[in-house]
């Protein structure tokens, strides 16, 4: 297993020169194959960045990506007509800054067509990172559940008889996408599931709730599905990362771990669970009581959302904290989620992303010390 004490979950804010090359790609103004090359820089320089910071586990930053979870309805048929807006909905909440935002979920999100995947979801990303890095490649894959934001009871009922039906279909997918990057050699490969912790707010929570099944079931589903994509796969180190969500330096929900603790912790088929703590939202430490022995909690104490730098002693001392439920020897420290969830990116700097990193990396040794 994985045994990194300082870990990263993900996304990297893109460089302004790629979001250009990202529009100029759109308009059909730059070729796919000089497009590709401005991928392969952001990539290149989201690796340099982690290493210099002093990352063991470093990932392509997402460079390629335009959501963290949109690899899927890009390689896979079957879903209807989709934009930027299907993973951005939602009632955001913003600092006195930022300020709040609202998305309405579109009204034409739907899966529409049984599913059928056309390409790999992360091979490429995989690849490239594995030959321009000695470090620990990681590679990051949404949870299932995630899609229930596709299933639309009006217009999804031709491809599929239920919701159920449909989640099983995204789990096989992902499964075959984990079985083909395991064969390429990946060691760490992380499922991210931002709908768990929304299970927590009663406004997000009816969204789920509305399509026929309770809080436990959509947890014992869930996880269930989790395992499809995880389990029996030799030699790869599976986490599992929840957050409250995470966008241009917003939020959509607030609350503790303890009403899902016990069926994600416990039931999960993850080795390391990287968790969001990185202010008052996500409520104390008590519920990592609940992590079974041999399994590493990642604690998400570094905010990716905002650029001021946290105390290194403050941090230490929450891992403290943190180690009255859990053994210190099983404890590490990340940022709490990605710096740049989607293209929109969270509102600081690259620089300030980058002492963030470094600043992981210092509080993990002096945890190893």
């Amino acid at each position: 297993m994985i045994a990194a004490r300082a870990d990263v979950v993900g996304s990297l804010l893109r460089p302004g020169w790629l979001l250009e090359a990202q529009e100029r790609r759109r308009a059909g103004s730059i070729s796919e194959a000089t497009f590709k090359r401005v991928e392969d820089r952001a990539v290149d320089a989201a690796i340099a960045l982690q290493e210099a910071a002093g990352l063991e586990v470093v990932t392509d930053g997402e460079m390629r990506r335009l959501s963290f979870q949109s690899q899927l309805v890009q390689a896979v048929e079957g879903f209807g007509d989709w934009d930027l807006d299907a993973f951005l909905w939602g009632k955001w909440h913003g600092d006195d800054d930022i300020g709040d935002w609202h998305q309405e979920r579109p009204h034409e999100l739907a899966v529409t067509a049984p599913l059928r995947r056309r390409r790999s979801l992360s091979a490429e990303e995989f690849v490239y990172l594995r030959a321009r890095t000695t470090r620990t490649p990681k590679v990051s894959l949404p949870s299932p559940g995630l899609f229930a934001n596709f299933w639309s009871p009006r217009h999804s009922a031709g491809a599929y008889a239920s919701l159920r039906e449909f989640l099983e279909d995204v789990a096989r997918i992902l499964r075959e996408e984990v079985e083909e990057l395991a064969g390429y050699g990946a060691s760490y490969i992380q499922l991210d599931a931002p709908h768990y912790p929304l299970l927590l707010d009663p406004e997000t929570r009816a969204f789920y709730e509305a399509q026929g099944w309770s809080t436990a079931q959509w947890l014992d589903f869930g996880v269930a599905l989790d395992n499809v994509v995880m389990q029996d796969i030799d030699g790869v180190t599976f986490g599992l990362h929840l957050c409250r969500g995470n966008q241009g330096s917003r939020w959509l929900v607030a609350g503790g771990y303890e009403p899902i603790a016990k069926p994600i912790f416990q039931r999960t088929a993850a080795h390391r669970l990287l968790l969001e703590y990185d202010d008052e939202r996500s409520g104390g430490f008590a519920p990592l009581a609940a992590v079974p022995d041999g399994k590493v909690v990642v604690l998400g104490l570094v905010s990716s959302k905002r650029g001021t730098l946290e105390d290194p002693d403050e941090l230490l001392a929450r891992v403290v904290e943190a180690s009255d439920h859990i053994d210190r020897e099983r404890l590490a420290i990340s940022p709490q989620c990605g710096f740049g969830t989607s293209i929109v990116g969270n509102r600081l700097t690259i620089d300030e992303q980058a002492a963030k990193l470094r600043l992981v990396c210092d509080v993990a040794a002096r945890l190893s010390a």
